[in-house]
């Protein structure tokens, strides 16, 4: 049996003193609680007490404390602002000292237990080479054998009741209450690495958003307090706002493509609603127009929203705890509004009515928002492979050899990764050291000449280059080549995501073949030929393929499918028509 100082949680201060010098490892009990100094009098009560392990300094009380204890009141032994009595009086002293006497022999005796148990915990393996520790949280159970049963049961020794008083085991309590209630079970285990640094941001942020919408309040457009009639108001805050959210849902494959982006962009969106409600009181001519727009955004980022949130958690769930870590973020939701609630009201409270006050307040609390979500969005790992980290991830592997990390590859990755002028990076973040600037220039080149789901008739215009293409890729899923410098993949009827993946990395080889070897395009049907770039690309895939796969899946990448967002053509190959 191990050590048991060894094996205790971090979070559950030790009992006993970490010194190993003859004078630490004495009898004598440490207290449980942590008082501050109090000033010896002339007249103390109670110093030490004797027991049969030694001398306890259990409790030292003055008459006076911090300006004297003396005073002439008759609160008793708890007193409202500390332990006080009457010095003088001899009848509050004979009831004061056999409950102090009492108190301090039950501390005494508490402290005892507990010094017995943690000694029975470090020297286990000496003493008790059968006693089993139950640990959950801050609690220990005691198990011991029962032979006749062949079972571990619970000790039924001296209870430890200084352990329900002291302040450490209730600090210890508290703390796994709380992450009983905001984290997933068998954190951090159960989730991944980054989900902590995100939960802390998303908590900042959420209050910040409810200040936000609180100084609608201030201005006086909170809920139901428009002044218009209840037909109008309906239209304008939930018919164009279930109109946005129909619209804007045709795009919902973008969201899992960039979901880091979408979402940046759904909380920008959000934020300008709320800036453009606080301006309606200046423009009551364009109430209408204005309210209009503000719902419609309002409603299209909560779509937004809702649906990258999924692919956030779902990354999260380390377990296939994915349900769990959703109901934890729903909680966590809660208190930072709750605490942003209480932030608003006071902030509405001073600003008043003034508009302008509100949208300067609005513009401070705007800028703590969207901060916190990019950094909170930059927090993000994610595991899956989207066109660009599957093509940094390809590049790195052909230059090196080797798949490189989540981490490295999500911090390089730009929010907007087709819109350049549009990625927001803090100027302090660090910058990998490990991926090279060949593969970081690599897959934003790729990115922009890929395209998924070409149509066959604009890539290819003779029988030659058809047949040839169609022999070529009759074992794939999937029909590559080049036209007027895009990288064009034309989609099977029957192409998978694996298939998309597979064609990802034979265009980054066709990439490197380019660059490096000098190999350009002679035109399709000359490039499917022994020789050719197509079938030289081509074939290297088909061999190492499943071991860019192996590796990328060793450190941790989820290798299933590319996740993309095609274009809807796909052709069906009839080869016995040809």
């Amino acid at each position: 049996m191990a050590c048991a100082s060894s094996c205790r949680p971090l979070f559950l201060s030790s009992p006993f003193p970490s010194s190993s010098s003859p004078s630490s490892c004495s009898l004598t009990t440490p207290f449980l609680f942590s008082l501050s100094p109090i000033k010896p009098s002339s007249k103390p009560i109670i110093t030490t007490l004797t027991a049969n392990s030694g001398s306890f300094p259990v409790l030292s009380v003055g008459g006076g404390c911090d300006g004297g204890n003396n005073n002439n009141n008759d609160d008793g032994p708890f007193g409202s602002d500390s332990w006080r009595w009457n010095d003088n009086s001899s009848s509050s002293s004979s009831h004061s000292y056999p409950f102090l006497l009492f108190l301090s022999s039950l501390l005494a005796c508490s402290c005892h237990s507990q010094l017995s148990s943690a000694l029975a915990r470090t020297n286990g393996e000496t003493e008790e080479d059968d006693v089993v520790w139950e640990v959950r949280g801050s609690k220990w159970t005691k198990l011991i054998p029962n032979f006749s049963d062949d079972a571990f049961v619970v000790s039924n020794g001296i209870s430890n009741l200084t352990k329900l008083l002291s302040l450490s085991t209730l600090w210890g309590q508290c703390r796994d209450l709380v992450m009983r209630l905001l984290l997933p079970e068998g954190f951090p285990d159960s989730v991944t690495s980054d989900y902590l640094d995100y939960s802390l941001w998303r908590g900042v942020q959420g209050v910040a958003s409810q200040v936000s919408e609180a100084l609608l309040y201030a201005v006086g457009l909170g809920k139901g307090a428009i002044p218009t009639a209840a037909a109008i108001n309906w239209v304008l805050k939930d018919g164009i706002g279930y109109l946005s959210k129909i619209m804007l849902s045709k795009y919902g494959r973008h969201f899992d493509v960039n979901p880091k982006g979408w979402r940046l962009f759904a909380d920008l969106l959000e934020n300008a609603a709320f800036g453009l409600e606080i301006l309606t009181p200046s423009f009551p001519h364009l109430f209408v127009l204005i309210g209009a727009i503000a719902g419609a955004g309002r409603s299209a980022a909560t779509l937004i929203q809702a649906a990258t949130r999924s692919c956030f958690y779902a990354g999260f769930a380390a377990q296939r705890n994915f349900a769990e870590v959703i109901a934890k973020g729903e909680a966590q939701g809660m208190i930072s509004k709750s605490i942003g609630i209480g932030l608003g009201i006071a902030l509405a409270n001073c600003i008043g009515s003034s508009t302008s006050f509100a949208l300067a307040s609005f513009g401070v609390v705007t800028w703590i928002h969207m901060y916190c979500n990019l950094k909170s969005y930059q927090s993000i790992q994610l595991r899956t492979l989207n066109p660009y980290r599957a093509s940094l991830v390809f590049s790195e592997y052909l230059l090196s050899g080797q798949a490189p990390s989540i981490k490295e590859v999500n911090a390089e990755e730009p929010l907007f990764p087709a819109v350049p002028f549009l990625n927001l990076l803090s100027a302090n973040r660090e910058r990998s050291v490990v991926l090279s600037s060949e593969a970081k220039q690599a897959a934003s080149e790729i990115e922009l000449r890929l395209q998924l789901g070409s149509k066959l008739s604009d890539i290819v215009s003779n029988k030659e280059d058809v047949l040839a293409l169609f022999n070529l890729y009759k074992d794939e899923g999937y029909v590559l080549t080049e036209q007027e410098g895009k990288f064009c993949v034309v989609l099977k009827e029957s192409c998978s995501p694996q298939d998309m993946l597979k064609s990802l990395f034979q265009v980054n080889y066709l990439y490197w073949l380019e660059r490096n070897a000098g190999i350009e395009s002679r035109g399709a049907s000359n490039d499917c030929r022994q020789g050719g770039r197509l079938q030289i690309s081509l074939e290297y895939v088909q061999r190492e393929f499943n071991h860019v796969k192996i590796d990328s899946e060793s450190v941790g990448w989820v290798t299933d499918g590319l996740i993309a967002r095609p274009l809807p053509n796909r052709i069906r190959p009839v080869y016995a028509t040809l």
